[in-house]
């Protein structure tokens, strides 16, 4: 029979459930955060044996850390246009932060963290702009992260 790990707990998490931390201060108003990926290349080494045949062994290369995608309901605040206008503007060691995305159990407790580092945001855009539409209108930020760790 199978069984899961010993000693760990075996509640699944609800995706609604989560927070993001930028710079140790908490900002409650993201909607979606997708892009939570850890990755590895894969390097492919091509070797031929003494008769010829080919034989392709395959190595770990660099880690490629994710870019994560932050999404919210518009609103007046510019904080996130301010941080990505300062790396338009050259301002490159302002416009990198670090951060985390928690996430929650159903009781609002941290169960898991994923830390990253020096993040800056390579695309920000707002959703479409339609007459006479009822939706919510959506912003939505690409966050660049050197590292991005499981904490």
């Amino acid at each position: 029979m199978a069984g899961g790990l010993p000693n760990l707990p075996t509640d699944a998490l609800a995706s609604y459930l989560f927070a993001i931390e930028i710079d140790s201060i908490e900002i409650a108003q993201f909607a979606e955060v997708s892009g939570l990926a850890s990755e590895v290349d894969v390097v492919e080494l091509k070797e031929n044996t003494a008769d010829g045949k080919l034989i392709i062994h395959k190595a770990p290369g660099a880690i490629k850390p994710p870019t994560l995608t932050l999404k919210r309901a518009k609103n007046a605040s510019k904080a996130l246009w301010d941080w990505h206008e300062a790396m338009l503007q050259g301002k490159v060691s302002e416009s990198r932060k670090n951060g985390s995305v928690i996430l929650k159990s159903y009781d609002g407790s941290e169960v898991a963290r994923y830390n990253f580092t020096n993040a800056w945001i390579s695309k920000i855009s707002t959703g479409t702009l339609k007459a006479g539409a009822a939706e919510v209108l959506m912003e939505e930020a690409s966050l660049v992260c050197e590292s991005f760790v499981r904490a």
